[in-house]
């Protein structure tokens, strides 16, 4: 099945102003037509994190997300970026990316899945099975 996949450097905005760069992996397959899945490549391992499609697509524009994600559009040196911070119990995280090059992911991603046609992608029996464990009804 297509995807499409884009390797970017994010950049880690800590407490006291320093960054660090973040090699990155953005992921859409239209298995999973309303998500977009990011892999942080750190010291410590991988980290992976599930967004919505929409949300990413939302926050290139105007603030968007509440909770465990948010992401806006901002201006870093002289260049758009947009900013995503993620929280979890584990601890949160300021990250930016370069702005251009999620509209050129994102629009990749509406080639193989048009926005508002993720419905016709999605195999409910599939994912009730799975949902379900595959369990016989009773």
């Amino acid at each position: 099945m297509p995807f499409v996949s884009a390797d970017l450097d994010l950049t880690l905005v800590m407490e006291d102003d320093r960054t660090l760069r973040v090699p990155s992996t953005l992921l859409y397959s239209p298995e999973n037509p309303y998500a977009v899945t990011a892999v942080f490549r750190t010291a410590d391992g991988d980290v992976t994190w599930v967004f919505g499609r929409d949300l990413l697509d939302d926050g290139l524009i105007e603030p968007a997300g509440e909770g465990d994600v948010t992401v806006w559009p901002a201006v870093e040196n002289g260049r758009a970026v947009v900013c995503l911070a993620l929280a979890s119990p584990a601890g949160s995280a300021l990250l930016q990316l370069d702005a251009g090059a999620l509209r050129v992911f994102l629009d990749e991603s509406y080639e193989l899945v048009e926005m508002g046609h993720e419905s016709e992608h999605l195999d409910i029996d599939a994912a009730l099975a799975e949902l379900l464990g595959d369990a016989p009804m009773r």
